[in-house]
């Protein structure tokens, strides 16, 4: 007697439903067990009835599957296995770079043999572009240099102006001071050429009232 296909919806017998329920779970329980020793993968499974009651299964440690998973949830790990836009655009990309670096050997002269004469002549017409980027930019970088020396000679000029207008400035002003101390020190020479001979300086004793009376 062949096995009748059971159709895919909820089952309206409690009874029933509580048998399936009961016989799936021991089925699912057990080939979750079979996959994680078969192939060494980490399982953790959480039931809940339809009367609330929990049953679950774990390979290791319901609580490390858990956390591993919030983990993995919150940080997901990019794909290792490259897709199809990325393996094409890798292979563009390494094309364009090795014919920008077979391009930069021929500038520099190498690998020649095998170009035709309207490849060399493209060439020598990049080459010649950028010879003459070149140079202008070379005598842009010197004209840049003329110029900012030119702009710090123009500075020391005035600074050595500005120092020797200070140092003209002092040395009138000491010349000025000197002259003051020498007729100082004339003056001074002069005055106590004119005094008499009898003069005598010590007495500078002030006196008031009258003359004190002569004894007879």
């Amino acid at each position: 007697m062949t096995r009748q296909k059971i159709e895919i919806k909820k089952i309206d017998n409690i009874t029933a439903r509580q048998v399936t329920f009961s016989k799936r779970r021991r089925g699912l329980f057990k080939k979750a067990q079979e996959l994680s020793t078969l192939c060494d993968a980490e399982m953790a499974l959480i039931v809940f009835s339809s009367t609330g009651k929990l049953y679950d299964y774990s390979s290791s440690s319901m609580q490390k599957v858990i956390e591993r998973h919030n983990f993995q949830s919150e940080h997901p790990a990019k794909s290792s296995q490259p897709s199809l836009d990325e393996l094409e655009r890798y292979a563009s990309l390494s094309k364009e770079l090795a014919e920008k670096t077979t391009e930069i050997r021929q500038m520099k002269g190498e690998k020649l043999e095998d170009l035709g004469l309207d490849e060399l002549k493209r060439l020598e017409k990049l080459v010649e572009a950028g010879l003459g980027r070149v140079i202008e930019t070379k005598d842009d970088r010197i004209l840049k240099e003329i110029n900012s020396l030119k702009r710090k000679g123009v500075q020391l000029l005035e600074d050595n102006q500005h120092l020797k207008q200070m140092a003209g400035t002092r040395r009138v002003q000491t010349d000025i001071i000197d002259q003051g101390q020498s007729s100082d020190s004339i003056t001074g020479i002069c005055s106590s050429a004119d005094l008499p001979e009898d003069f005598d300086s010590s007495d500078t004793t002030l006196k008031l009232g009258l003359p004190f009376p002569e004894s007879s």
